[in-house]
């Protein structure tokens, strides 16, 4: 018994599909959006790549020579930097933000914010941390249009019945 995934244009998800046949030629619609066809796509265990160590805060798919660069010249001031006033931990986010290109997500934004007004972190996190879990908290700037990068999709650990 077959499980297939599905990709949703619309809302970016990948979603799961237990069938009762092999190579069904059935196609789902999305369970979010319902009037939206989705796509077969190939699954992400057959599909081979390096995931490496997954952190609770995803990080967008960026150049890495352009991250390590920054975090190069900023190692002088991260060593300088007093860890318990919340006002130099978002200097430096900001900082290593403008280096890399990456933006931040509005919930991100917020709690960078509020750090920079001298609230506590841990505080800051008690109360957004629904909203920031719930969010891609950044996005990378492209350096033609300005634009941000897309993601890669949201994967529903939802199986649906084909």
């Amino acid at each position: 018994m077959p499980i297939y995934e599905f990709y949703c244009k619309k809302c970016h998800t990948i979603f799961n599909f237990f069938s009762q046949r092999i190579n069904t030629d059935k196609m789902p619609s999305c369970p979010h959006c319902e009037d939206v066809k989705l796509e077969k796509r190939m699954s992400i265990f057959a599909t081979p790549r390096d995931r490496g160590d997954e952190d609770d805060m995803p990080m967008p798919d960026m150049d890495e020579a352009k991250l390590e660069k920054a975090m190069n010249a900023l190692a002088g001031d991260f060593e300088q930097m007093d860890e318990n006033d919340p006002r130099q931990a978002a200097d430096m986010m900001r900082k290593l933000t403008d280096m890399t290109g990456l933006n931040l997500g509005p919930g991100m934004e917020e709690a960078l914010q509020r750090m920079e007004a001298g609230e506590d972190p841990e505080k800051v996190e008690a109360e957004m941390g629904d909203l920031l879990e719930d969010e891609e908290p950044f996005t990378v700037r492209k350096a033609s249009a300005g634009a941000a990068r897309r993601l890669p999709p949201r994967v529903d650990e939802k199986l649906y019945d084909l």
